[in-house]
C-alpha cells in the first residue's frame, strides 16, 4: 500500500510525506519497488508522533485534513483555500486514531456507491491526493 500510494501521490504532485515512527509502514525494498521511484523523489520525515507532527504543521499554516470512512464531509464537496495541505491517512481496517482524528482540521470521506464497504487505503489515498492536484487546478500535470 505504501509504496502504491507514494507513487500516486507523487503522480499527483505531493511535496513531501509525514510517517509516524512506530505502527505504521516504513520504506522497505518492497516499498521502494512499489513506489517505482517516488521514495526517491519524495522527501520525507520519520517522527515519533503522528499527532505532534500534526500540530507543528498547522502552525506553520498547513490545512490538516484527515481521510476516514466516517468523515463528516465527502471529498468532492471538499473546499480548499490556498494554504497548504497535509492529507492524513489511518491504519488499513482502523482508519484514524481517536487523538489523530481529534487534530484534523476536518475529516472527510469517499463515498462508495457500490455495495462494498470500504477501499483500500492506498488505492483511497490515491483519489485524495488527485482530488487536492483538482482543486488547485493542476490540469497541467506532466504527461511525459
Amino acid at each position: 500500500n505504501l509504496g502504491s500510494l507514494l507513487r500516486s501521490g507523487s503522480c499527483a504532485g505531493i511535496t513531501g510525506v509525514v510517517l509516524p515512527r512506530h505502527r505504521a509502514a516504513h520504506i522497505t525494498p518492497t516499498v521502494t519497488k512499489a513506489s517505482a521511484g517516488a521514495v526517491e523523489h519524495l522527501p520525507m520525515a520519520l517522527v515519533s508522533g503522528l499527532p505532534a507532527a500534526m500540530m507543528r504543521a498547522k502552525e506553520l499554516g498547513v490545512w490538516t485534513v484527515g481521510l476516514d470512512a466516517d468523515g463528516e464531509v465527502n471529498i468532492f464537496d471538499l473546499e480548499l483555500g490556498n494554504e497548504p495541505v497535509m492529507l492524513v491517512l489511518g491504519a488499513e481496517g482502523k482508519g484514524l486514531s481517536r487523538l489523530t482524528r481529534t487534530r484534523c482540521d476536518i475529516v472527510v470521506s469517499i463515498p462508495l456507491w457500490g455495495p462494498l464497504s470500504s477501499l483500500n487505503v492506498g488505492v483511497a489515498g490515491a483519489m485524495a491526493c488527485y482530488e487536492v492536484a483538482r482543486h488547485r487546478g493542476q490540469s497541467s500535470i506532466r504527461s511525459d
